[in-house]
């Protein structure tokens, strides 16, 4: 029993420092940069980093833009990702007038928004940056007077992420003259299996630890669910222990990060170019080692939404409010996960005897 414990525990150990084998392109990280701080730089010219904070939250779109693919499939992936996107800011701002009615709104927006991934087999990053952007914006003050100028803002991030990815796309096209037939895959999977009461559970847990971030009264209540969310993007058992393993541990040194950059960055510029300089670390290391990525990660998300934060002046108390709510997060995460992988074994099994039973039937006609 101990020697087993003892050899988990170095195989962990081990796969802190292993880095994985990625296919994927290094300029793809470059572009996602790029997308995320010209929206930086321009509000920064303008005197007004708050709005380049908000347009650069519309320009992670650019995530979802696939690595190869014929021009006509990546455009509408990103469009359609786009829509979806400005539809989850828009949900979350109509819906921040009240804490709790927000906390139902989006609990029942995550169900939805899984469903849809579930239903249309959508690959990696998923639901996850749907569910971010709606946790961040029903987290606003409530003015709907401000509503209209805060969604052009975040269009305007979107809009310029779709810009660039025509270019690249293109770019890629006369590069590599023309991506081959096996490359490209369909827009669009639909999986008519899609198991509704999976997404009924990642509702009701980002139900919850919204409920429970405003009841603690934490001020920016969302980082709860999105460390929640992202502990149960894991594929299995344990890869999703595994996750939340890696995320407080990741967290917990990516916080001391954050502490140094709070303390020393106080120029709007070094604060965007900081956060520019990670986001490209970032792309490139989560496909690689989840643990690292998450040390940089933390700085870079503090800075993107908190930057504009009065309390960011309280480096001290912010690190230690963003540590308690990404730990309540991710255990809650470690659970909903747990929770999803036993329903996913009993669908499983209900779907394999359904099966037989229709091939039986078929055999007996």
């Amino acid at each position: 029993m101990f020697m087993d414990v003892k050899n988990t525990i170095c195989k962990e150990l081990n796969n802190l420092f292993f880095l994985k084998q990625s296919s994927r392109k290094w300029h793809l990280a470059l572009l996602a940069s790029i997308c995320i701080g010209i929206p930086l730089l321009i509000g920064l010219y303008f005197g007004n980093i708050k709005y380049g904070l908000l347009a650069s939250q519309g320009s992670m779109v650019i995530l979802y833009l696939p690595s190869f693919g014929r021009f006509t499939k990546n455009m509408m992936t990103i469009l359609i990702c786009s829509l979806g996107l400005m539809t989850s800011f828009v949900f979350g701002l109509l819906f921040s007038f009240n804490p709790y009615v927000s906390c139902i709104a989006f609990g029942l927006f995550a169900c939805t928004i899984h469903w849809i991934h579930l239903y249309y087999k959508t690959p990696p990053p998923g639901n996850f940056f749907f569910i971010l952007v709606a946790s961040v914006s029903s987290c606003f003050p409530h003015n709907l007077s401000e509503i209209p100028l805060k969604t052009g803002l975040f269009a305007l991030g979107t809009i310029l992420s779709c810009l660039l990815a025509v270019g690249y796309t293109v770019f890629l096209s006369i590069k590599e003259k023309s991506p081959t037939a096996k490359q490209d895959k369909s827009i669009i999977k639909k999986n008519k299996y899609a198991d509704f009461m999976e997404a009924i559970i990642v509702g009701v847990f980002m139900f919850l630890t919204m409920l429970i971030g405003h009841l603690l009264q934490f001020k920016n209540p969302y980082w709860i669910p999105i460390s929640c969310a992202a502990v149960m993007q894991g594929s299995s058992l344990y890869h999703i222990w595994q996750r939340s393993f890696h995320r407080i541990l990741g967290t917990f040194i990516g916080l001391g990060f954050s502490w140094i950059l709070l303390k020393t960055i106080d120029v709007p510029f070094a604060i965007c170019f900081a956060i520019i300089i990670l986001q490209f670390i970032v792309e490139i290391l989560v496909v690689r080692q989840y643990a690292i990525a998450v040390i940089f990660i933390t700085p870079m998300t503090i800075l993107l939404t908190e930057a504009a934060n009065p309390l960011a002046q309280n480096p001290n108390m912010l690190i230690h409010l963003r540590f308690i709510e990404i730990s309540i997060g991710s255990i809650l995460g470690a659970i909903g996960g747990w929770v999803i992988y036993k329903e996913k074994i009993r669908y499983l099994a209900i779907r394999g005897i359904q099966k037989i039973a229709i091939g039986v039937n078929k055999k007996i006609k």
